[in-house]
């Protein structure tokens, strides 16, 4: 158990950190970091799919029609949320970026109810109803309503619920998103470095290094992710996920030197009064299950 949380808060924490990955390539436009983020994910994800046996497992889902269907729309998803979530962290909406995933884990309930007919306990409704006026008072005090925010949940929402759909490993399911995508990724890649305009060794050995290791950036906190889920419980892992949005508000006003005004506190801390309510009602609901399952092994 001990290791299982070191493994999930390690993910969290780099996810965290990300911004200063970002944030070091921001000479080089948003669009081109995508592709070289995509294709550089599939080289390393192919080569631990490899290193692990997992190859076979990969091909196989590739020849089943629906999966590749549902994994074709999630890489869609995946695809624009890492989009939105660069640009916007290289054009000064950190904190923004931040709020998006303190909101998603309440996006999700919202989705599961919807989608999976899953029911709401009063508890979550009572944290979905707080987020909603937390998300309402921003978009009146903004005069819009935060669409960086909203957008980054909502696309990383429904690739979750579109992944709880088709089930397959984390590994093998970001290989088979990036291989996808990749090949219009390569496309666009090879077009702006034949023109002359590609940030790709032209832009210096330090720019070229990170682009390059922007597929290990993505790849390993995933792997450790994987790792971590699979020996924790996940009201854990629920308590866990807000590291790293906590991380990237913590960076935006520290780092980056953005500007929170009470006003905005004020949104943000409704919603963050929601996800409390959030997690303490799935903490008390999963400790009376755990009760009730104990007792019922002890008449046994």
């Amino acid at each position: 158990m001990r290791k299982g949380t070191m493994y999930a808060a390690g993910a969290y924490v780099l996810w965290g950190l990300l911004p200063l990955f970002w944030h070091a390539l921001s000479g080089v436009p948003a669009i081109e970091i995508l592709a070289h983020r995509i294709v550089w994910a599939l080289v390393v994800t192919l080569l631990f799919s490899a290193a692990t046996g997992r190859l076979p497992a990969l091909w196989a889902n590739l020849r089943t029609r629906r999966t590749l269907l549902v994994f074709t729309l999630s890489s869609v998803l995946l695809t624009a949320n890492w989009f939105i979530y660069i640009w916007a962290v290289n054009a000064g909406f950190v904190v923004e970026t931040s709020l998006g995933y303190f909101i998603n884990p309440l996006v999700n309930v919202v989705l599961g109810m919807i989608f999976l007919r899953e029911r709401l306990r009063p508890g979550q409704i009572a944290a979905v109803g707080v987020a909603f006026a937390g998300v309402l008072y921003l978009s009146i005090l903004y005069g819009t309503p935060p669409w960086i925010a909203l957008a980054l949940a909502g696309s990383f929402g429904c690739y979750g619920l579109l992944r709880k759909i088709a089930p397959i490993g984390s590994l093998e399911g970001l290989t088979l998103e990036t291989l996808i995508v990749a090949l219009p990724a390569l496309i666009f890649l090879l077009f702006i470095e034949s023109s002359g305009g590609g940030a790709f060794v032209r832009a210096g050995l330090p720019t070229t290094i990170l682009l390059a290791a922007s597929g290990i950036v993505t790849a390993v906190p995933l792997l450790l992710f994987a790792s971590g889920a699979r020996q924790i419980t996940m009201i854990s892992l629920g308590i866990l996920q807000y590291i790293a949005p906590t991380i990237q508000f913590a960076l935006g006003i520290t780092v980056f030197g953005e500007t929170v005004t009470p006003q905005r506190l004020i949104g943000f801390a409704l919603v963050w009064l929601a996800l409390g309510l959030y997690t303490l009602e799935g903490m008390l609901v999963g400790g009376r299950r755990a009760r009730v399952a104990a007792a019922g092994g002890g008449h046994a």
